[in-house]
């Protein structure tokens, strides 16, 4: 059997995600994936636009710490990647809000198994 961290059903991600200069490929799923998790607070936005459609102000009051510069530059990249879409209202004022789109639900497996690789190493 294969270790999971060198394949997946037998196949060697190695070989499917580096070229034959053994760089990373940026087409390569696994890049795609760490390339929307890039970031510190990723994680937790996420984690906060799962629970429902949320607001800026109602995402920023769940996540106290975050600056609204860090909070702005992750809704932009989630909602650019596909894990979250920003819905704008036609009504004065005009309101928005996030809420995972498909992929973003596909994408909340990967961080659970993220968390509990995480909790094993730390326990």
């Amino acid at each position: 059997m294969t270790h999971q961290t060198v394949g997946h059903d037998g196949v060697d991600l190695r070989r499917l995600c580096s070229g034959p200069d053994a760089r990373p490929d940026p087409s390569c799923p696994v890049e795609v994936t760490l390339a929307a998790l890039r970031g510190r607070w990723t994680a937790l936005v996420i984690g906060a636009v799962a629970r429902g459609p949320h607001s800026f102000t109602d995402l920023a009051h769940a996540l106290p710490a975050l600056s609204d510069k860090v909070l702005t530059d992750r809704l932009l990249q989630l909602t650019a990647a596909g894990v979250i879409a920003r819905h704008r209202t036609a009504s004065w004022p005009p309101r928005v809000t996030y809420t995972l789109t498909g992929r973003g639900r596909e994408l909340l497996p990967v961080l659970r198994a993220m968390w509990d690789w995480g909790a094993a190493e730390a326990g």
